[in-house]
């Protein structure tokens, strides 16, 4: 176990660099096209595929890093150089970690590779669990798979929405409820693979931000996917169903659900360092303006008013780095998150975003209010990291839970 460190080692900064790179050279200048245009970046996508940041060894190898930085390290460079193109790369990894994490050896040999293509082919994957009436409240999700023994399919009906990459992914991974009993617990996820009949796209959303990323409902008419299309397979589901139906018979559910949000706070460090990317890259264009921007005779940083509030939004990006960072430390140590801590670092980055890019705005006054400029493109994007993979509301609540053990409402 690597200790807690904030140095970076020589791999890990030559890695940093190298993204920090491709994030200026080719992410950024493409930024504005893709958020006009609205339209998943497949060019961008492309690049990233030749050069190996578009790829399932590139997430790997950092998420494996022993010291739980090469992560939080990547995402924070890549959405420096833009969030909706970020999100556009990076979304893929969501479905193929849904694989990776559940998936037998076959279903990760032959799925995961579709998922990304090749880099003179592209493809992308999409994870589907949100719904219309099932967001943060995964427990009302409707979405169902039916066994059919006899043909050894599973049938699955319903719809899932804000699904990044949904109804464009060459391969889908669907989060369904097999049995209503267990709440939570009665859930499976199951790879729709590609020209599946019954799986087509429905409402494609027009986003305030990161909308170079493509965003949609999947719907799903009795969609039949083969048996071994369930992630884990079915012997693996059943012994799961029918553990969870012992324990809820013994009044275990709540260490079931306890359980079921460690995994959730393991995974939110890497929307705080998102965010911190995004903080980032509009805090180094308003101090840029700041120190190059005249008002009567002087560069306007000379004001304190503008000077004080560059100092506090710096102080706010490096706080939320370090509550990244802790996160995503722990999780890969193993640390127990006593007090929410990986609930922490993604609910203060998310807000630093929101905050430090509305302050960009302000320090650039009327050009920050115009597309000429990037902060007004990087204030909408940061909306989004307060409101997915866990709004803020929510990730208070788990934090108040966990401090003081009470099922606060």
């Amino acid at each position: 176990m690597a200790e807690f460190t904030m140095e970076l080692n020589d791999d890990q900064k030559q890695v940093r660099d190298w993204i920090h790179g491709f994030a200026a050279d080719v992410i950024r200048p493409a930024a504005a096209e893709w958020d006009e245009r609205e339209e998943t970046p497949w060019p961008v996508i492309q690049e990233a595929a030749k050069v190996g940041i578009y790829s399932l060894d590139f997430y790997a190898q950092q998420f494996f890093d022993p010291t739980g930085l090469g992560v939080p390290m990547a995402m924070e460079e890549l959405f420096w150089g833009d969030a909706g193109i970020a999100l556009s790369i990076v979304g893929t990894g969501l479905a193929a970690i849904g694989v990776l994490a559940n998936g037998t050896e076959e279903q990760i040999g032959t799925w995961i590779p579709q998922m990304y293509g090749t880099p003179d082919d592209v493809k992308v994957g999409a994870f589907c669990s949100s719904e219309p009436d099932a967001g943060s409240d995964v427990g009302a999700m409707r979405t169902r798979a039916v066994y059919d023994q006899a043909k050894d399919e599973w049938v699955l009906n319903g719809t899932k929405t804000w699904a990044t990459n949904g109804g464009i992914a060459n391969v889908h991974i669907v989060v369904a409820v097999v049995d209503p009993e267990l709440g939570t617990k009665g859930h499976a996820s199951f790879i729709v693979p590609p020209n599946t009949p019954g799986l087509s796209q429905g409402q494609k959303f027009k986003k305030h931000g990161i909308r170079a990323s493509h965003t949609a409902e999947v719907v799903l008419e009795d969609v039949r996917v083969p048996g071994s299309c369930l992630l884990g397979g079915k012997e693996k589901l059943d012994e799961r169903l029918a553990r969870a139906r012992e324990r809820a018979a013994a009044g275990g559910g709540e260490r079931v659900k306890n359980a079921a949000m460690a995994t959730f706070e393991a995974s939110r460090p890497a929307v705080g360092a998102m965010a911190v990317g995004t903080a980032r890259a509009a805090y180094e264009v308003a101090l840029d303006y700041a120190k190059t921007r005249t008002q009567f005779g002087r560069p306007i940083i000379d004001n304190q008013g503008v000077a004080f509030q560059l100092a506090d939004m710096r102080t706010q990006i490096d706080a939320a780095r370090l509550l990244v960072w802790r996160a995503s430390w722990m999780a890969v140590a193993g640390k127990p998150f006593t007090s929410a801590e990986g609930s922490m670092s993604k609910l203060y980055a998310s807000e630093v975003a929101k905050k430090v890019t509305a302050q960009a705005v302000q320090i650039l006054g009327g050009n920050g209010f115009t597309r000429e400029y990037p902060v007004e493109r990087m204030h909408r994007d940061a909306a989004i990291y307060t409101i997915f993979e866990g709004t803020s509301e929510i990730q208070r609540l788990v934090i108040a839970r966990t401090l003081s053990g009470m099922p606060i409402r």
